[in-house]
């Protein structure tokens, strides 16, 4: 088993400066399946490329790569495509759910799963009331929408993937597949429902293990941009699903 974590990073600063990567780093740098540390910078404005770059001569493991500002999806998606390990694991630069939490997740590897997904199953610790308005409103889209069979929360950004998977699904995506310039932070719920919704299509092994979550304040969310951008996502998914473009 050799696994690239990827970590999606857009105007960190804050969270870097709490030590979140010495958390990462402290875990993954004797731990032989981690092979590497992929963070993606999605074209920041502020400090946060100039912090990673002091990590990157304390942790062999780690690497930068930059893109210009697309998106958390197209941040993900070349982490996915430049690991090196055969399994991807996705996570979250707040580190809302704890780094150790991992051992769960790696644990249904050997059970057969390609996907294995964190849920925060009914919890949301500390979440503000307009953060809970926006989850339970993903439920109720992906209910609508969806038949994810077993599956109770599809935005937990703590994933596991089979790479070879994962590859397959996102050459598949049709939300993502041009690259366009955006600008202030774009962390839409679309990638996740996507991604879901291929693999379910692709008949892979999925499963969802419960794991502690607790909310992190970040300015990166924005509820009503979040919410309108994820529902235009929703309805283009059922389109192109209904216009037989995904095979």
């Amino acid at each position: 088993m050799k696994i690239s974590l990827i970590i999606p990073c857009y105007n960190e600063f804050a969270n870097l400066q709490k030590g979140v990567l010495d958390k990462v780093g402290n875990f993954t740098k004797d731990d032989d399946r981690f092979i590497e540390v992929c963070i993606i910078d999605d074209g920041s404005t502020d400090d946060s490329k100039q912090i990673v770059r002091q990590y990157l001569k304390q942790f062999s493991k780690f690497r930068l790569i930059e893109n210009k500002h697309q998106g958390k999806a197209y941040a993900i998606n070349t982490g996915i495509r430049s690991a090196t390990g055969n399994y991807v694991f996705f996570t979250d630069m707040d580190l809302a759910t704890p780094i150790e939490e991992t051992e769960r997740l790696i644990k249904e590897i050997q059970n057969g799963y390609q996907i294995i997904i964190g849920s925060r199953k009914s919890k949301r610790e500390g979440a503000p009331f307009l953060r809970k308005v926006l989850s339970f409103g993903a439920k109720v889209a992906r209910f609508l929408f969806f038949n994810f069979k077993g599956i109770t929360d599809t935005q937990c950004g703590f994933k596991l993937f089979e790479k070879k998977a994962a590859i397959k699904i996102i050459n598949r995506s049709l939300l993502f597949q041009n690259n366009t310039d955006i600008t202030g932070p774009s962390i839409t719920a679309g990638f996740d429902f996507e991604f879901l919704f291929i693999a379910f299509k692709m008949k892979y092994k999925i499963k969802e293990i419960p794991v502690h979550w607790q909310h992190m304040e970040t300015r990166n969310v924005n509820f009503m941009r979040d919410t309108i951008e994820t529902f235009k996502d929703l309805f283009k998914i059922k389109y192109y699903e209904t216009m037989g473009k995904y095979k």
